[in-house]
């Protein structure tokens, strides 16, 4: 199926591993010019020449801190000056730390509103005034499935990550008619480094005792191409008339609809 994005110029926050490097693989695969953004130059080369060995194409890539707006916008700037246009930004960037409400300080909450939802807003007004210029966009937040089905365990994640899909939802209104859609994208447990880093068995056994406790009907959790491949159709020419949805990639595991 043609997802319509050849020639498109996307940008993918957080790509240099996981849920982006899967997004921006797909986006390779799919014809869309495609510059990677993450905090580590060295993962970040390491991720360009993973897709330069597997796919044949080259990547641009960013070392920046997505909560420094300046450095942000200039990423995007940038790529707009050399590409001719800005087509697509993926917002995405760690979560924050796991416990309960009663674990964090004012200051952790602060912290975590600017991480979890403030970067995204920042990459999204970036990328705004270059989506408008081309008259056609696609903006995708990628956060968790905390802002359907909190959990206790990840309190922050559910707390911050929620306003982000107010943000999301309202900007859909104020954007109007044409061809820009705003969307955001829920994965559930998946086998990000993030993840594994934290299992000292055997993987498959490991992320299996995973989804049983946390109750994942699949019976698994999510490999990052599968959360991608959802992604990647919200960004493209197929998903037209969708926007201002949440797509919750977890297997069965929430309840909500």
């Amino acid at each position: 199926m043609d997802l319509g994005l050849d020639g498109k110029v996307a940008l993918v926050a957080g790509g240099s591993a996981g849920i982006g490097l899967a997004i921006a693989r797909d986006l390779v695969r799919e014809g869309a010019a495609v510059s990677i953004a993450g905090r580590d130059p060295g993962r970040l080369a390491k991720a360009r020449d993973a897709i330069r060995a597997d796919l044949g194409a080259d990547v641009g890539t960013r070392a920046l801190d997505v909560r420094d707006t300046e450095a942000a916008r200039a990423w995007v700037d940038d790529a707009a000056s050399r590409h001719g246009a800005v087509h697509i930004m993926v917002t995405n960037a760690a979560g924050p730390p796991a416990g309960p409400t009663g674990a964090f300080g004012p200051d952790d909450y602060r912290a975590a509103l600017d991480l979890a939802m403030v970067s995204h807003i920042g990459l999204a007004q970036a990328a705004l005034p270059h989506l408008r210029e081309a008259g056609w966009g696609r903006i995708l937040m990628v956060t968790s499935e905390t802002i359907r089905d909190l959990i206790p365990a990840f309190a922050l994640s559910g707390i911050v990550r929620t306003g982000l899909v107010g943000y999301a939802k309202t900007l859909v209104h104020e954007l109007g008619p044409g061809d820009i859609t705003v969307n955001v994208l829920a994965p559930g447990y998946t086998a990000t480094d993030a993840l594994l880093s934290g299992i000292t068995g055997e993987p498959g056994a490991e992320t299996a005792r995973v989804a049983r406790e946390a109750g994942i009907p699949l019976g698994r959790v999510a490999r990052p191409e599968e959360v991608a491949a959802a992604g990647v159709f919200l960004l493209s020419a197929r998903a037209s008339f969708v926007t201002g949805t949440v797509q919750v990639v977890d297997g069965g595991r929430s309840l909500g609809v």
